[in-house]
């Protein structure tokens, strides 16, 4: 872990995580064999160190862009600092629409805004292209909200020369890898021999802990498809608890999906945990991604053979934050340390042994903890807005907000009911609010009915512009933001109807929109230079290509 003095680094070990495994069985999404990054997989264990031209193409990009990177994790390399300061300084037209684009999509949290470009990251392959290893219809959500990035970040890398920038980085970034190959291995010996598994290699199944110093001390983690991911800051303290966790995540996702009709005999448990306030909504609303979750926190507290008043206390803060089940898989975990079969065999008695009525009745009148109380959240430099958290004073205003960013968060989370549902309880106080007739656009394509997108969309670009309403609400006012991406998605969904005078019509409206974001205005080109046809998907899925709120 790292150390008291860094602040506690920020996760993003999600349900995404859980949901991708299951593109793995289903084999909707592929992952070429050859990534375009440093350093192969080992062929036994699965599992490498790697350096990554693309992420340090990112990187180098956000630089340029002004995002408050760590400065501090760059100590042990002095040349990657050095860089830093003169893409600062970089001119020239690719590195201004770079900053244009940065600061249409900035978030409130520089953890949120790292995280989108993180994920982007991982699902493209090498320069100087950055073409996306994925097909648009299975992209995460958050490489999604920043749609028309991969364009700017390869004219950006020809403008900065990124390559020769590379090249002289490339040894200080090796010696992090050279570093980092040690205690990697350790944890892969230590879980494996937990687990009492012996790694059977798959067709592109790999664990990759990619160096990046300047993500600092957010942790980010990703699977995508068949490629789990881990990026970390390669600093001298190894966090070997963030790696450990993506790792069993590695190891343990398919067992759940594997015996997914015996495990949901106990889902039960989860309309207690959903009560938890500080429970993420992405686990109350999939118990699978939940029970997951408290296997791996379950096996990791065995793993660190804690003493057992040491261990009744993490078990206790578990169960205050909602994952109660963490608790009856330890009680299992205990019984699978005195038998024999790994894990993959001994799965379904782990499952078999949790007594569903005796957790229900001990969990019957349990308090959970609140949540924190939160200070008000400055917004960052270029964000739209600031993300309100829970405990904040209460107003119109942030109520609106609040309401808004849940429905976001339902999109990203491709929930089109729950979407809809909180779209139209927002469109029944504030009817011409143009952020949330967008998002039930967007909710509406997700749930397969094009019409009422399309109804929703044309409402959106024929609003004239109209003056704030009475004291908070949010009137409908011209956002260039939603109307170039509603004449986008009506040109796309125009070019699925096989109508493409009606389609290059809309993507024209998108570039003549003033103060149009440039994401949007390079989808618009691109449906102009040819028709919108997305692989393997129908036009409800397939046109929901941003999250449900365009920055403003």
């Amino acid at each position: 872990m790292r150390s008291s003095v860094i602040p506690k680094r920020s996760q993003k070990f999600s349900a995404h995580v859980f949901l991708a495994a299951i593109i793995i069985l289903l084999g909707t999404a592929t992952t070429p064999a050859t990534r375009g990054q440093a350093g192969p997989a080992d062929v036994q264990t699965g599992v490498s160190v790697e350096a990554s031209p693309s992420i340090f193409s990112v990187m180098c990009a956000l630089d340029a862009a002004g995002f408050a990177a760590d400065e501090s994790t760059l100590t042990e390399m002095p040349s990657r600092l050095a860089l830093r300061g003169e893409l600062l300084k970089l001119q020239g037209p690719a590195t201004e629409a770079l900053r244009q684009f940065y600061r249409d999509y900035a978030l409130a949290d520089p953890g949120e805004t790292l995280s989108r470009y993180i994920t982007f990251a991982l699902v493209i392959g090498p320069p100087p292209n950055f073409a996306f290893l994925l097909g648009h219809d299975v992209l995460p959500p958050d490489a999604l909200a920043i749609e028309g990035f991969e364009e700017v970040l390869a004219n950006f890398y020809h403008e900065a020369h990124l390559d020769l920038r590379w090249a002289s980085v490339e040894p200080e970034y090796n010696r992090a890898v050279e570093r980092y190959q040690s205690p990697v291995r350790r944890v892969v010996t230590v879980s494996d021999a937990y687990l009492r598994e012996i790694y059977k290699p798959r067709y592109a199944h790999s664990f990759t802990v990619y160096i990046e110093p300047l993500v600092g001390n957010r942790t980010n983690f990703r699977n995508n498809g068949n490629h789990y991911a881990i990026v970390v800051d390669g600093g001298p303290q190894f966090p070997e608890a963030d790696v450990r966790h993506a790792y069993l995540h590695f190891l343990l996702d398919p067992l759940p999906l594997k015996y997914r009709e015996s495990l949901m005999k106990k889902r039960g448990l989860l309309n207690i945990a959903a009560r938890a306030p500080r429970l993420s909504p992405e686990y109350k609303n999939d118990f699978m991604a939940y029970a997951d979750e408290c296997l791996i926190k379950a096996v990791e507290l065995r793993i660190r053979h804690l003493k057992p008043d040491k261990e009744e206390a993490a078990l206790a803060e578990d169960d205050q934050a909602g994952f109660i089940m963490v608790r009856s898989f330890v009680v299992q975990l205990q019984k699978f340390e005195k038998a024999e079969p790994a894990m993959s065999y001994y799965f379904p008695d782990l499952i078999e042994g949790i007594d569903l009525e005796a957790e229900q009745k001990r969990l019957q009148n349990f308090q959970f903890a609140a949540l924190p109380e939160a200070a008000p959240e400055k917004a960052a430099p270029g964000s739209a807005r600031g993300g309100l958290q829970p405990g904040q004073a209460a107003n119109p205003e942030s109520e609106l907000e609040n309401a808004l960013a849940q429905g976001d968060h339902e999109i990203a989370l491709q929930d089109a009911v729950a979407a809809g549902k909180t779209f139209e309880k927002i469109l029944e106080k504030y009817p011409d609010n143009a952020r949330a007739n967008f998002g039930l656009a967007v909710a509406s394509l997700l749930n397969h009915d094009a019409d009422r997108a399309q109804e929703l969309f044309e409402k959106l670009v024929g609003a004239a512009p109209a003056a704030s309403g009475a004291e908070g609400q949010a009137a409908a006012t011209h956002d260039p933001s939603v109307v170039a991406w509603s004449h986008v998605y009506l040109g796309r969904l125009h070019d699925f109807a096989e109508e493409r005078d009606q389609a290059l019509a809309e993507y024209q409206a998108a570039l003549a929109t003033a103060g149009a974001p440039e994401a949007a205005r390079v989808a618009a080109q691109r449906g102009i230079d040819a028709p919108y046809s997305p692989r393997g998907a129908s036009a409800a899925s397939s046109t929901s290509g941003t999250s449900a709120a365009p920055k403003q």
